[in-house]
């Protein structure tokens, strides 16, 4: 069996160490032969040391150094020296340093590896996570794991000295429809039943209100089955908080100062506070998204007056069918046609019908495909909109209905910050999104949904002069608003809440409207509903993406830069070549079979 010393660090060999016997273990980093003498880059999680075998003072171990190879499992025992003043690494905190090994073990070899963990970042991502354990290895990768780590401890922190408890819900619940597609697991003792994993436990940290519970949080595993992208993934981690005898700022002053004290914790960064709010029709008006990334000023305009006389039919089309015509200034950009065209194509792809852009050239004449139905006055016109036209103006123009132009400008914002070089990558800017719509119009299904979800409180009607504040039931759906809230980081969503609705009354309105009859409410939520009739406290909450935070505060990619053993956007594990199938006896267990194609 063989004797495995540690006596540190391998990156944690400091002066204090110097002339002393000490014993390492960890991963062959790099091995360099120097002829007689055998040079070592030896790795654990803490750091790198390297480590020298000389055949003077340790012949047995210099012969079996020869056989070492990266990736190899080593224990080496020896005395710390410094190195000569021209051979110090000042890019390594143990640089200063070097083990002579007078000992050598060799706990595992390694056989030659599927890519070389130095150049993973060229490699194909699927094949670094059917080898995710290797990727892993990686310092850059390590130095993520350990910030998450970091960040979770210092949220409990925060959270146990705020008189929070911490408290686990269940994993396999029942399946109700609260927005998303649920994953669902067949029950084997109850035929034909199955159980859903939870898209968040919204409706357990309710019921932990109405338990008097007061102030509650959980690291939470949530599961949805949706389509795939960079920041969202099947299985989840999110921070969930509900608090119960609170408003919306209550809440949202807890979280900034959560938020607050990891930064501070982590990055001895001090974030200013309160965060800036914004509603949510000014976020979209302004910048074309409920999430907008405010690190740059690029914003959208109506440019529809200026073609209020337009004899140009698709636009007169548009505006004659009470669409709106949006638009975005650019400054200091000399477009080629090519350019442009570039842009009119990028346009196109984002899902505009169509892009028209004026180029202001140097003369103030314009360079468009509309220039010659353009008034004389236009450049005149055009700054009482945007204040600085100029020559090296480009003005980009999106016509359509209200909601699907500004959404197109809302990514062509984007696009153009991006390929412009507009965005301060190195800055963090959070914002508070408010006031959101409380109900949203399926135009297919001819349906209401909620737009958060079914439990969110309306917001009282706002009051008109000379008359009382009405209740939010007096409205118009389309006019009822939410009592919700998101937060957002740098053009992400990190996560959102809302205060919740504690009356059985206002709740069986809220399923009424969106079409959810007395019968099937009772039997989803017949639970929650009798809760509400119990004494059910006012309250409210938030949910914050940890996978996001920890992907924005280690500017990664992607959440599976950020998450241990992530799926592919198939939503398939290369490594243990999940989902698989299972023989039909496993199927008959629970009551079920396969119907093959």
């Amino acid at each position: 069996m063989q004797s495995i010393e540690r006596t540190t660090g391998c990156g944690l060999v400091t002066a204090d160490y110097l002339n002393k016997d000490i014993c390492l273990s960890g991963w062959v980093s790099r091995r360099r032969d120097h002829g007689g003498l055998i040079f070592i880059d030896l790795r654990d999680r803490s750091g790198l040391m390297q480590v020298i075998f000389n055949p003077d003072f340790a012949k047995e171990a210099h012969k079996l150094a020869h056989q070492l190879r990266s990736e190899y499992v080593i224990s080496v025992c020896g005395k710390v020296v410094e190195r000569t003043p021209e051979t110090v690494n000042k890019e390594l905190p143990t640089g200063k340093y070097e083990l002579q090994v007078t000992n050598l073990t060799v706990l595992n070899k390694a056989k030659t590896l599927p890519f070389m963990l130095e150049e993973a970042d060229t490699v194909d991502e699927e094949l670094r996570l059917k080898y995710r354990y290797l990727d892993l290895r990686r310092p850059a990768m390590r130095e993520k794991f350990a910030l998450r780590s970091d960040v979770i401890f210092a949220m409990r922190e925060f959270f146990h000295k705020d008189g929070f408890y911490e408290i686990e819900t269940p994993i396999l619940t029942k399946n109700t429809p609260e927005g998303a597609r649920e994953f669902l697991v067949p029950s084997r003792l109850h035929h034909g039943s199955v159980y859903a994993m939870p898209q968040s436990p919204q409706l357990y940290k309710q019921l932990l209100m109405a338990s008097g519970m007061e102030k509650y949080f959980q690291i939470a595993r949530c599961f949805r089955d949706e389509d795939l992208r960079a920041d969202r993934q099947p299985e989840f981690t999110q921070l969930d908080v509900e608090m119960s005898f609170v408003d919306e700022k209550m809440i949202q002053d807890t979280t900034e100062r959560m938020l607050a004290y990891v930064y501070k914790k982590i990055f001895d960064k001090t974030l200013p506070l309160p965060f800036e709010r914004m509603t949510y029709d000014d976020a979209f008006s302004t910048y074309g998204s409920d999430k907008p990334d405010v690190r740059f000023d690029l914003h959208i305009k109506d440019c529809t007056k200026l073609f209020a006389d337009t004899e140009l039919k698709f636009l007169r089309a548009i505006i004659d069918k009470g669409g709106k015509i949006g638009g975005l200034h650019v400054t200091g950009q000399d477009f080629s046609r090519g350019d442009l065209d570039k842009w009119v194509n990028r346009a196109l792809e984002l899902g505009a019908k169509g892009l028209v852009y004026i180029n202001v050239k140097d003369d103030n004449t314009f360079e468009s495909p509309i220039s010659k139905f353009l008034p004389a006055d236009f450049l005149k016109q055009a700054q009482t909109i945007f204040h600085d036209v100029s020559p090296r103006s480009t003005l980009f123009l999106v016509a359509g209905q209200y909601k699907e132009a500004w959404d197109v400008l809302g990514r062509l914002r984007l696009e153009l910050a991006r390929q412009l070089k507009m965005i301060p990558y190195e800055k963090d800017a959070f914002l508070w999104i408010t006031d959101f719509p409380l109900f949203d119009y399926d135009e297919k299904a001819k349906q209401w949904n909620a737009v958060h979800h079914p439990f969110t409180s309306p917001q009282a009607c706002p009051p008109e002069p000379g008359r009382r504040r009405e209740g939010w039931e007096t409205q118009e759906q389309d006019q009822m608003k939410a009592r919700a809230y998101d937060i957002v980081l740098n053009g992400t969503e990190l996560g959102g809440g809302s205060i919740r609705i504690h009356e059985r009354e206002m709740q069986d309105k809220v399923f009424e409207i969106l079409g959810l009859d007395k019968e099937k409410a009772q039997e989803k939520f017949g639970f929650l509903l009798e809760a509400q009739e119990l004494g059910f406290p006012p309250h409210g909450g938030i949910a914050l993406g940890l996978d996001r935070l920890i992907m924005l505060m280690t500017r990664s990619a992607s959440i599976r830069e950020v998450i241990a053993f992530p799926k592919t956007q198939r939503g398939y594990d290369p490594m243990m070549q999940a989902p698989t199938p299972v023989d039909d006896t496993v199927w008959r267990e629970y009551g079920l079979r396969l119907n093959k194609k």
